[in-house]
């Protein structure tokens, strides 16, 4: 039995794409297999209104470290450096200074109780204070950076992405699942709309199974999301247990968003943000016309977006309608309409937002990390140790787990007659 090629990569992500690059610039073979019909995951940019809006992820956070930064420029992707919406000011008429920095208070000495409870239960929850008159803006928040309610969030997880982050927020103009589709290799084989349904490992390597046939390869490189590796999408060989369970460990959040057309001149400052009822764990984040298009973002996460998965488009369309006219005056109701609104956790090759170590649990993203029979890597935000949630951590996770299967072959000698860098 003779190998298609040395290294197979399941899921056209960007911890995939960081793979391809990785294998590509190695000089190996590897073919990449996606279940959707388009790359780029949970990063996608979709033209909305004649405006390039992103779906799914959209800041390059910690950017001052961040690798898409060096990809886009080098591919002259423009690189927005300017501080985002959301540091700023919130205007609305409804606005009180004196209740948001109350609301911003609680959610930091929310973080700082966290240290606490890490070394104790775990669970993020009991850092809250106890009848807390801030507590919804706590979980709401939480929301937005976990994707569940903070009963359900580990605050060693939380804290080490916390503390690892240099608070640099940057955009992509174009879109970020824009550049992370366009960054794929032009030399790298690709078949999209292309599921695993298997994958077993052989006497000498790997065999995937999808329903266009078998593919051989010397190792491969796992990039689906935790909720996709706990399920039962993918058969895997016998042995693979521990890695479900550390998929379960880290399921995926909640998070949705929302986009209105603004139809008429309102008061909507251009590139300004707002909150929506600082006492409701559902609300919202706004980002109104964002790169001065006439568009609002609406972000919900945790128990805001349960109600796009549970209730549906319409009722969340209503749900931030209304926050927006309370928030700005009744008049401003007539002067939007839907435009868009995501349903990452009902697709089934992805299954929710990001993921989120569960109480006692934030091991769990180093055990998935590890490699199986040295032939399966896996990759993925939910691997790396502190970036998890971003797309550069997946990126950076994906390098690592091609550097890995690289390794292996090099040290079972399949690559040894080749010429450098294999060599080494």
């Amino acid at each position: 039995m003779t190998s298609e090629f040395d290294v197979i990569v399941v899921g056209g992500g960007a911890a995939g794409i960081g793979a391809v690059r990785r294998l590509v610039d190695s000089g190996a073979s590897c073919l990449l297999l996606e279940a959707s019909q388009r790359l780029g995951g949970r990063a996608y940019t979709q033209d909305l209104g004649g405006y390039p809006l992103d779906l799914g992820c959209e800041w390059l956070h910690s950017g001052d470290r961040n690798a898409w930064v060096g990809i886009a420029e080098a591919s002259g992707f423009p690189v927005d450096r300017s501080d985002p919406p959301w540091s700023k000011a919130h205007p609305s008429l409804a606005d009180d200074k004196d209740d948001q920095e109350a609301a911003w208070k609680a959610y930091g000495d929310w973080e700082k109780r966290l240290r606490t409870v890490a070394s104790g239960s775990d669970r993020a929850s009991d850092a809250l204070e106890q009848g807390g008159a801030w507590n919804g803006y706590v979980r709401a928040i939480a929301g937005f950076m976990s994707g569940v309610a903070p009963e359900d969030i580990s605050a060693t997880d939380y804290l080490a992405y916390d503390d690892a982050s240099t608070g640099k927020n940057w955009h992509l103009p174009l879109g970020y699942g824009t550049l992370v589709a366009a960054s794929l290799p032009s030399s790298a084989t690709v078949r999209l709309a292309t599921p695993a349904e298997r994958i077993d490992l052989t006497g000498d390597g790997v065999e995937v199974t999808t329903r266009a046939g078998t593919i051989r390869a010397k190792a491969a490189v796992l990039t689906v999301s935790t909720a996709v590796l706990a399920g039962d999408a993918i058969r895997l060989p016998r042995g693979i247990d521990p890695w479900r369970e550390a998929a379960a460990a880290l399921p995926l959040g909640r998070n949705e968003k929302i986009f209105l057309e603004i139809e008429r001149d309102t008061a909507f400052g251009p590139d300004s943000h707002a909150y929506g009822n600082l006492e409701d764990p559902r609300s919202a984040a706004y980002s109104i016309r964002p790169n001065g298009w006439p568009v609002i973002e609406a972000f919900l996460g945790g128990e805001g977006a349960r109600i796009l998965e549970e209730e549906g488009p319409a009722d969340g369309f209503a749900f931030v309608t209304a926050q927006l006219a309370a928030l700005f005056g009744s008049d401003v109701a007539s002067a939007i309409r839907p435009l868009a609104a995501t349903s990452w956790s009902r697709i089934a090759s992805i299954g929710g937002a990001y993921s989120c170590a569960l109480p006692g649990r934030s091991q769990a993203r180093s055990r998935l990390a590890q490699p199986f029979e040295n032939r399966l890597f896996f990759a993925g935000e939910a691997t790396h140790p502190f970036d998890f949630t971003t797309a550069h951590g997946a990126h950076d996770s994906g390098q690592r787990a091609a550097d890995e299967a690289l390794a292996a072959l090099r040290d079972s000698h399949v690559l040894d007659r080749r010429d450098p860098p294999f060599a080494a």
